[in-house]
């Protein structure tokens, strides 16, 4: 059997009001991939969600160790940064692969990362707030245009009411707006 390949995108500032829902909604994502049959996981090791993804996979990789985890870091010196943090250190030595895309900055090597992180996976979840600019909007794009699964865990104060994620989560049955419990009524 092919293995089963799911990615992650999303923003790098989750506000605080909304990280418990966020993390909630994003192991329930994390553990349907894994009871879909998905036994690699790709985080391209941002702030934010790709190392809380990392984190949730490395933690059910302690339970399960089918399950790999691989960091796609944009530049060598992102990956020596990320290095000098004792816990993302054990994460990233924890990864069954480490793949660095360039070994140099230059201004295009985030959607270069994500380019190789969308094309290695079947599946891609997306943590997302609604924004139409930026890397996590553009990568769930890059999804869409590959005809990868998308999954999502919709969050913080710029998703529209009426509207999840531009319109393209049509596979995410039981999706739903994440309401910090300060804006909620009594």
């Amino acid at each position: 059997m092919e293995q089963k390949i799911c990615g992650v995108t999303g923003h790098r500032e989750i506000p605080a009001e909304y990280m418990e829902q966020a993390e909630q909604d994003l192991r329930r994502e994390i553990e349907k991939a894994i009871a879909d049959g998905y036994t690699y996981f790709i985080s391209g090791f941002a702030d934010g969600a790709d190392q809380l993804f990392a984190r949730i996979v490395l933690e059910k990789a302690k339970e399960n160790p089918a399950l790999r985890l691989e960091a796609a870091i944009p530049y060598r010196n992102r990956y020596k940064r990320l290095m000098e943090d004792g816990q993302t250190k054990a994460m990233l030595e924890a990864c069954a692969k480490v793949e660095v895309i360039s070994e140099e900055w230059a201004s295009n090597v985030y959607m270069k990362r994500n380019r190789y992180m969308v094309s290695q996976a079947d599946r891609v979840i997306a943590v997302y707030d609604g924004r139409e600019k930026g890397g996590t909007v553009s990568t769930i794009r890059m999804v869409h245009a590959q005809r990868k699964e998308m999954r999502e865990v919709p969050v913080g104060p710029y998703l529209p009411e009426n509207m999840i994620n531009l319109g393209y989560f049509r596979n995410a049955p039981g999706a739903r707006r994440i309401i910090p419990s300060s804006a909620k009524k009594a």
